[in-house]
């Protein structure tokens, strides 16, 4: 879903770009309408309080929301977990999973995404629909070197080109940013394989629809 890509010049990106973390916090607002913007693609919440609203989507090439066939089968999969939960949406892209949490009874979402198009996109989705969220515009790697948490539901949908899943996963279980009964969800190209999981985590349920690959990791009890 999010433009984020992973290069060695991201692995090294600690303090120095953490303190250029750019946060809105947001859920003060109005009361949101129901329309996205005149002149943007959009993708609909599926169920929940905001069931049939519609996000703008972001001007970014290449921007891949999760479908809804998939965001349905998900959120059924996370039915038991997600009222009241602390979600981190790290590949955030239009923000379709986490609003969709959001909308489920989440308790607040914190999006991260490096593409500007996209925060600002976010920004102005979650204040159009008066959500209590955070929007940090920077690459998944600088946001785990300082993170927020403990999470409850983490949201991994990089490119389908990310290099190196099995590395994502490891930075995410060793970030200290986990409730202890947390979820990953992770979303791939169908024609790859499941990445090595990190130890003490399993696979819980898994699905494919077209060219996607869904999983719900959860931690070994």
């Amino acid at each position: 879903m999010a433009r984020v890509r992973f290069g060695e010049d991201e692995w090294q990106a600690t303090d120095r770009l953490a303190t250029k973390r750019r946060k809105t916090r947001l859920g003060q607002g109005r009361k949101g309408s129901g329309s996205a913007p005149a002149g943007r693609g959009a993708v609909r919440v599926i169920g929940g309080l905001l069931r049939g609203r519609r996000i703008g989507l972001a001007p970014e090439p290449g921007l891949r929301p999760t479908p809804d066939r998939v965001r349905e089968t998900l959120f059924n999969w996370l039915t038991p977990m997600v009222r009241g939960a602390l979600c981190l949406d790290l590949f955030a892209g239009s923000g379709a999973l986490g609003i969709e949490a959001l909308s489920r009874g989440a308790r607040q979402v914190v999006f991260v995404d490096r593409s500007p198009a996209c925060a600002a996109a976010l920004r102005g989705e979650i204040e159009r629909l008066a959500l209590s969220a955070e929007v940090w515009q920077m690459s998944a790697e600088s946001y785990l070197a300082a993170p927020g948490g403990p999470f409850d539901i983490v949201f991994l949908d990089p490119p389908f080109d990310t290099p190196d899943y099995a590395a994502l996963l490891d930075l995410v279980a060793s970030a200290n940013c986990l409730a202890p009964a947390a979820a990953i969800y992770l979303e791939l190209a169908a024609r790859n394989a499941l990445p090595v999981l990190p130890p003490l985590w399993r696979v819980h349920r898994s699905g494919r629809a077209g060219d996607v690959g869904y999983h719900l990791l959860l931690r070994e009890s």
